[in-house]
C-alpha cells in the first residue's frame, strides 16, 4: 500500500491526498511536520534530505516534492486524464505546475504567513498589503486562463488543476481586498464538486 508522510493542514499534502482521491488511490497516511515532528528523524531524513512534506513511499519508490508526486501518480496509477501522453498536452499541465510553484507559491506566502501565521499584534500590514498587490497580480493571469475553459487547461480536472486548489481556497479565505475575478470565483465553485477537493483542501486556513 501507498505510504504517505504529511499532516493534513499541509498544503503540499493536500494536493496528494485529492489526487490520490482522484486516482481511487489506497494509502496510509502518517502525520508528520511542525507538531508533529518526524521529518528531523535520521530514517526521514533517509527518504527526504529536507526534512519537508510531503514524502511517498511506493513499494521501494520513494518521491518527495508535491508536484514530483502528483506526476509520479497519475504515471503509475492512472488512465491518462490527470496527465496526458500527448506531449503537447502534458507541456500545459506541467508549465502550470511549474508555475505554482515558481509564480504563485512565492507571492502567496508572504500573505498567507502574515495574516494567518503572524498574532495579529505582530502583523506588519503594510508587507502584508504590497505582497497582496504581487498575489493579485498572479490570480489576475490565473482568471485570464480560466476563462478558456471549464478547468485549467481544458475540458477535464489535471494535476495543474489540484495544484492551485489550496491557493484558490487561501486566497477567498483571506481578509484583504479582492477584484471581483469571476472567472476563478466559477473554477472555484466547479471543484466544489469533486470529492476529494471536499475532503481534503476545503477546510479552515490555519
Amino acid at each position: 500500500m501507498l505510504e504517505i508522510w504529511g499532516r493534513t493542514t499541509s498544503s503540499n499534502v493536500q494536493k496528494v491526498l485529492w489526487c490520490c482521491s482522484e486516482l481511487g488511490i489506497e494509502y496510509r497516511r502518517y502525520d508528520a511536520g511542525r507538531e508533529f515532528g518526524v521529518v528531523d528523524t535520521e530514517g526521514y531524513r533517509k527518504m527526504n534530505p529536507n526534512g519537508l512534506v510531503p514524502t511517498i513511499r511506493d513499494r521501494d519508490t520513494v518521491v518527495w516534492e508535491s508536484n514530483a508526486i502528483q506526476r509520479y501518480l497519475a504515471t503509475r496509477f492512472g488512465d491518462g486524464s490527470m496527465s496526458p501522453a500527448d506531449p503537447a498536452k502534458r507541456a500545459i499541465v506541467d508549465q502550470w505546475l511549474d508555475w505554482e510553484l515558481g509564480t504563485l507559491a512565492p507571492v502567496i506566502f508572504p500573505v498567507f504567513w502574515g495574516l494567518i501565521r503572524t498574532p495579529e499584534s505582530k502583523r506588519d500590514y503594510g508587507a502584508i498589503n504590497e505582497a497582496a498587490k504581487r498575489l493579485t497580480a498572479a490570480f489576475i493571469i490565473l482568471n485570464r486562463q480560466m476563462s478558456r475553459s471549464p478547468y485549467l487547461t481544458g475540458d477535464d480536472l489535471t494535476l495543474a488543476d489540484i495544484a492551485m486548489g489550496n491557493s484558490v481556497h487561501r486566497w477567498f479565505a483571506f481578509n484583504i481586498e479582492r477584484p471581483k475575478l469571476l472567472d476563478l470565483a466559477g473554477w472555484y465553485e466547479r471543484i466544489h464538486s469533486h470529492r476529494g477537493f471536499i475532503d481534503h483542501v476545503a477546510k479552515p486556513v490555519v
